[in-house]
């Protein structure tokens, strides 16, 4: 047997291995599919700044604001702020997606996210995600850490 008829199957086991490793929870481009609400937006062009703040004071598990208007097209940065006493993130995707995800969540409590759509803050802390809508629709973003999106923590984007 040759030695490269060896080395090929040995190599793409390492690649599938790493590519579990590294999206934990994710089996390799699963959960983030940016063809239904947009893509990673380029922080070198124009944004649009909107602030988000995450919320939990008096037990209120909340995104504020809860409501977004975007024009098709439009590039957003948001600049995020985790008020509260926990953890927080916030997942963009469609309704659907979050949902299928925040069941994910659930079986694994301890999935972070290392993706352009998502931003996970500790108490306290600050992050952006630069992001294009290049269709219109209604999109959601939630906090997906287990019991968060029950308690409220969710809102809606609407693209026109």
């Amino acid at each position: 047997m040759k030695l490269s008829s060896l080395l090929v199957p040995a190599a793409a086991a390492v690649l599938v291995a790493g590519a579990a490793l590294a999206a934990p929870g994710h089996k390799p481009g699963e959960g983030h599919s940016d063809s239904a609400y947009g893509q990673p937006g380029n922080p070198k062009q124009p944004s649009r700044v909107v602030q988000i703040v995450m919320s939990d004071a008096e037990g209120k598990m909340q995104f504020i604001p809860n409501r977004i208007e975007i024009k098709t097209g439009e590039q957003v940065k948001f600049v995020l702020r985790n008020n509260g006493e926990l953890n927080h993130e916030i997942v963009l995707a469609t309704l659907q997606e979050n949902l299928k995800h925040a069941e994910e969540m659930r079986k694994n409590p301890d999935m972070e996210h290392d993706d352009p759509n998502a931003k996970r803050l500790m108490p306290k802390k600050t992050g952006e995600i630069v992001w294009k809508f290049n269709k219109p629709g209604t999109f959601d973003f939630s906090c997906l850490i287990p019991g968060h999106r029950e308690a409220g923590m969710f809102g809606t984007i609407v693209v026109k």
